[in-house]
């Protein structure tokens, strides 16, 4: 079965590091859900009915309303989802907020804490406060919710081992069911890609980051973390199950402005514009473009998305999409990393990274593509 993602671009304010298209404008908030629900009856036919897992991300879900919640629900067939997670703000969830989720399908919450220290919030321009994440947690539990996930990020300019330890550390003791690390990115077009062009901020060193990676996926698996993809940690049976579908191939569709759906064997966008896309589903029509896309790039994908998961690339599963000349190919590129320890094949059929190549995955990834 497939996933289905929502795209909710409101937020109060805009992160410095966000490149994701959202907006601080809040007026179109009703007339947006109504187009959601638009385009889900519009887009009946994209894949089957019935979905596996949902997942409202943005952007800020959380900053939607109880009535606007329930109405985007109402539209939603959530009889087959195994896992319907929401994406939330740590300060939004008050007693009240946690209680109109719990009344929701909804049943995993991903929060975004990216770090414990206040001054780093800060410097992110984050609404909420270190302290308010274990708030939430605590209140997302008393209405049992009991799978909670935590974004965390890393090499923030001046930031030391040490405070990215005392980070894994605060997380680690909230005891999550899953946890999403990354790497602060300087993204083009971004304020914080105009700091670092200004010279008001540096990019973290390489050895420093790849130190801070090591030291993440060590504390994890002391914790009792299965690190089942580059940047992200679960505890048993807690893995994320509709990001593991992106990584496993398996088609979704997004609904909403900006968002992305896959059938397969094409792509389609809708478009970046709240006013567009909602102008657009009110004639019955939905904004998109497509892109068809060949088998190399199928191929590509393929690679470069199986590698990222601890279990790797399935050898035989590429033999039977793409035959035996791209598996030799593949196999042909890769023996130089075997060599040197940073890919290796298992006895199950599968190529994947060994912990010496998660650090330098992007350019495995590169060399094993079609180019």
């Amino acid at each position: 079965m497939s996933g289905l993602y929502l795209h909710i671009p409101f937020c109060k304010s805009r992160c410095v590091y966000c490149g994701f298209y959202s907006t601080t404008d809040e007026s179109l908030r009703q007339q947006y859900v109504d187009a959601l629900c638009g385009e889900l009856a519009l887009r009946r036919g994209y894949l089957a009915d019935g979905w596996h897992t949902v997942y409202l991300g943005g952007g800020t879900p959380s900053q939607l309303s109880a009535a606007q919640l329930e109405r985007l629900f109402a539209a939603i067939d959530t009889s087959a989802a195994v896992e319907v997670t929401m994406e939330c703000n740590p300060d939004d969830i008050t007693p009240d907020y946690a209680r109109i989720i719990a009344a929701l399908p909804v049943n995993r919450v991903s929060m975004g804490a990216q770090t414990f220290s206040d001054d780093r919030l800060r410097f992110l321009r984050r609404r909420h406060t270190a302290a308010e994440v274990a708030v939430a947690v605590d209140r997302l539990r008393q209405v049992g919710i009991d799978n909670i996930s935590i974004d965390l990020m890393y090499g923030f300019p001046g930031e030391t081992l040490a405070d990215w330890q005392a980070d894994i550390a605060r997380a680690v003791d909230l005891e999550v069911e899953h946890l999403s690390a990354y790497s602060l990115m300087y993204e083009e077009g971004t304020p914080l890609y105009r700091l670092m062009e200004q010279g008001k901020v540096r990019e973290t060193d390489e050895e420093l980051s790849r130190r801070m990676f090591e030291v993440l996926s060590d504390r994890m698996a002391e914790a009792g973390y299965e690190h089942y993809e580059i940047s992200n940690f679960a505890r048993q049976g807690r893995r994320s199950r509709h990001n593991s579908s992106y990584w496993r191939d398996v088609p979704y569709m997004g609904i909403g402005a900006a968002a992305h759906s896959y059938d397969g064997e094409s792509r389609q966008w809708n478009v970046a514009d709240l006013r567009q896309y909602i102008l657009a589903i009110g004639r019955g029509k939905v904004p998109f473009e497509r892109e068809t896309l060949d088998a190399d790039t199928r191929y590509d994908e393929t690679v470069m998305l199986s590698l990222r998961t601890v279990e790797g690339i399935d050898l035989r599963r590429l033999e039977r999409l793409f035959g035996a000349r791209r598996l030799a190919y593949c196999l042909s590129s890769a023996r130089k990393y075997i060599a040197d320890g940073l890919l290796e094949q298992t006895a199950g059929g599968f190529l994947r990274l060994t912990r010496k190549g998660l650090f330098v995955s992007d350019m495995v990834m590169a060399d094993l593509m079609a180019g």
